[in-house]
């Protein structure tokens, strides 16, 4: 069969192309601009675009079917050709819903954890020698791509995105996956610029869990209010399993989890990771894996690219990576930090990046959010306001909403570098957080720089 690719330089879309064309099928696309990694790997697959742009003339009858991706507008060519012309156009998550419709789904959603959690199942998964399709939205070791298809697996692990699920379908991802057992790791309002109210954010989640059907699991991190709220009305014949922070202990710098007397050690850390591990050593037994398996598995968890993930670590400090971006994870992992490092000198640099975080009307729920760090530092890159077309923001705004006289605001990148460079202290434990990559800096090269 063949299928065309709109946007196909997508995280999602072109891990889609590649474990589309490993099944068989004859995979086109295209794009009108394609970045790393997504550039280096649809070329080494043969699936890069010989032009940017869009090109509905190369479209025909003789395609089975298009997948659109959220990167393309309503009005793109190519999306405006395939409706004339009455091809069939699925968006990823529904035609992932129905090449999974007649296996076991697994969805795991929440505001923030849903990539560790769902990365934590899939590992265990793997080391006990189960088979799995699955979708992920993160480069994972030991895991060639990020969505794997098959005939044969008898059961799907979904990452349960609650964004959009293409121009033309303003429907939340999860919405599609229509799980058999589900988890939510927490609720924290985000994606205002398609969700405007917080009622509204939670009313995906009220849908989502009320596709549960009698007699399936959902697992849930009690620890969230607004999770208890939505679990209180939940219907009697769903079984609804609560889980919070694991017995655990802190020695020489290593977690570990605590489980029936005995302690098994931890390659992360933090207080979110753990409540993350509980979440998945649950959700895992209901899949059939006993406690001790899991936590004997999860020894050689080293965590996902880009969520708190160690760069470089030396006698003179540490520098970790983080996608935090929303204002509970960022609270969360400057608390991870302060807990691992308590006697270094903590020091964490944010990004706004995103349409909420760099909303003024939202940027008061970060207040307090940077208040463990021993300094704090804001970077936003005033060109991603105009590319959002949105108001500009000056430092008095950022301060005021993150509630924090002491906090430093850049918008050059070159001047945050300076900044950090200029920082002399014994035993750094340095945090970047960015759903963006704070305008090309390297971390590589910084980390080598600032823990010289």
């Amino acid at each position: 069969m063949k299928v065309h690719f709109i946007a196909i330089g997508g995280t999602a879309m072109h891990n889609l192309a590649i474990a589309m064309q490993s099944n068989g099928y004859e995979v086109s696309g295209s794009d009108d601009e394609i970045f790393e990694p997504s550039k280096s790997r649809l070329k080494k697959y043969g699936l890069l675009p010989q032009e940017m742009g869009w090109y509905p003339e190369k479209l025909s009858q003789s395609i089975d079917f298009i997948i659109l991706g959220m990167h393309a507008k309503a009005d793109n060519p190519e999306l405006q050709y395939a409706q004339d012309k009455g091809l069939k156009i699925y968006s990823y998550p529904e035609f992932l819903f129905h090449h999974a419709e007649e296996k076991l789904r697994v969805v795991i959603g929440g505001s923030h954890g849903k990539t560790t959690i769902t990365a934590m199942v899939m590992h265990v998964l793997k080391q006990c020698g189960k088979e799995f399709d699955y979708l992920v939205g993160s480069k994972l070791r030991d895991f060639d791509v990020m969505v794997q298809l098959s005939s044969k697996a008898p059961m799907m692990v979904f990452e349960g995105d609650e964004y959009l699920s293409s121009p033309i379908d303003r429907r939340p991802k999860f919405h599609w996956y229509k799980p058999q057992l589900a988890l939510l790791s927490g609720i924290a309002w985000d994606h205002i610029n398609v969700f405007p109210s917080f009622e509204f954010y939670l009313d995906q989640f009220r849908i989502f869990i009320s596709q549960l059907e009698t007699g399936q699991s959902l697992v849930y991190n009690e620890e969230d209010p607004h999770l208890r709220q939505l679990v209180a009305d939940v219907d009697s014949s769903i079984n609804c399993i609560p889980y919070g922070l694991p017995t655990y202990e802190i020695a020489d710098g290593l977690s570990q989890i605590i489980y029936k007397t005995k302690k098994y050690p931890l390659s992360v850390f933090g207080k979110h990771n753990l409540m993350n591990i509980k979440g998945a050593q649950l959700l895992c037994k209901e899949l059939g894996i006993a406690g001790d398996q899991f936590y004997t598995s999860m020894g050689s968890f080293k965590g996902t690219d880009n969520r708190l993930e160690l760069i470089l670590k030396k006698e003179s400090g540490v520098l970790y990576k983080d996608f935090a971006h929303a204002p509970s994870k960022v609270k969360a992992t400057t608390e991870a930090m302060r807990e691992q490092y308590p006697d270094s000198h903590l020091i964490a640099c944010l990004e706004l990046h995103t349409f909420s975080s760099l909303n003024k009307s939202f940027l008061h729920e970060y207040k307090g959010s940077l208040d463990l760090c021993d300094q704090a530092f804001v970077y936003f890159n005033p060109h991603a306001l105009k590319m959002k077309a949105m108001d500009e923001l000056d430092a008095a705004d950022i301060k005021e909403a993150f509630d924090n006289e002491q906090l430093m605001v850049f918008s050059d990148s070159r001047k945050l570098r300076k900044a950090l460079m200029d920082k002399k202290t014994d035993k750094k434990a340095i945090l970047m957080m960015s759903s963006g990559n704070f305008d090309g800096l390297d971390m590589n090269d910084l980390a080598d720089s600032l823990l010289c």
